[in-house]
């Protein structure tokens, strides 16, 4: 038991080592240098060992992508129990996910515009991309006021990926990011058939 035991931390091991190269390799020059040639070269692998581990390279990325959302969710639980009450959970989460996108361009690019297998919405999603995607949604409910939470959260996600992705691109003005979230919270949280 304790030589499968210690096989089972190395190979979890040497799989946190690989996920972990191609993240910083990608967040130092982009994914498209992080290859199975380049890794083995990084990490001192041949590259058969990268292939025990990860059949592919998409299941590389896959499993960064993993961990992302996984990080993502911790950062949103964080921020929509954060100070200020619930009253500001929205905001708080909203700013939460926009930063996180900023602030992480390759990561957050292997968990929403890299190739993978990983689907939301479907009975086999993954546990980290529901616990994200559960962390927006607690935010949204808090200002549903009886609405379709599931749709004003995927409303305020796709909204949010939009500014991200347009923001880190340099496709909308600069120094307006906290305008254009205040606006999108005012809106989702506005319920059109009142008042």
């Amino acid at each position: 038991m304790a030589i499968a035991d210690r096989r089972l931390r190395d190979r979890t091991a040497r799989r946190r080592l690989i996920t972990t190269t191609a993240r910083t390799l990608a967040e130092r020059e982009g994914w498209d240098v992080v290859t199975t040639r380049r890794l083995s070269a990084e990490i001192e692998y041949s590259q058969p060992v990268l292939y025990k581990h990860f059949a592919s390279m998409e299941d590389i990325v896959e499993a960064v992508a993993l961990e992302g959302f996984g990080e993502l969710a911790e950062t949103l639980r964080t921020a929509r129990l954060g100070a200020g009450g619930p009253e500001h959970e929205l905001r708080r989460v909203a700013h939460a996910y926009s930063s996180f996108g900023t602030e992480n361009p390759a990561l957050y690019d292997a968990m929403f515009t890299r190739a993978t297998r990983l689907r939301f919405s479907a009975e086999d999603t993954p546990a980290p991309l529901s616990a994200a995607f559960a962390e927006l949604r607690a935010a949204v409910t808090s200002v549903a006021s009886g609405r379709d939470v599931d749709t004003l959260t995927e409303v305020l996600w796709a909204a949010l990926h939009g500014l991200t992705m347009l923001g880190r691109s340099d496709r909308l003005r600069s120094g307006r990011e906290p305008d254009r979230i205040q606006l999108l919270v005012m809106m989702i949280g506005v319920d059109p058939h009142k008042g």
